[in-house]
């Protein structure tokens, strides 16, 4: 038995439905960011087998995408835990449901 696009395809639909799930029903800013990042990694996951079994003119395209969601990802943790940092030091906690910063 070999492994196929379908398969990595599967495995990605997983990775991302547990992601969604857990940046969805989380309270907690910690648990979110996990799952965002989960999502990022079954992204990265289908275009990495898409460029490995889709014969294209450009097979370098999927893992420039990569690099890019990569990136993204790197930023986004760095930028989202230094808001949670600050958030937890004038509030005194991370729960999603007691931050109001909004609010008069």
């Amino acid at each position: 038995m070999s492994i196929e696009l379908t398969h990595y395809l599967i495995v990605g639909a997983i990775l991302f439905s547990i992601g969604l799930y857990m940046a969805l029903a989380k309270r907690n800013v910690v648990g979110i960011l996990m799952g965002i990042e989960l999502m990022f990694n079954a992204v990265n996951l289908t275009f990495i087998a898409f460029s490995r079994f889709v014969e294209s003119a450009q097979p370098i395209s999927g893992h420039v995408f990569v690099i890019f969601i990569i990136t993204v990802a790197a930023a986004e943790a760095a930028v989202a835990l230094g808001l949670a940092v600050l958030v937890y030091r004038n509030r005194e906690t991370i729960d999603v449901d007691q931050i109001n910063l909004l609010r008069w």
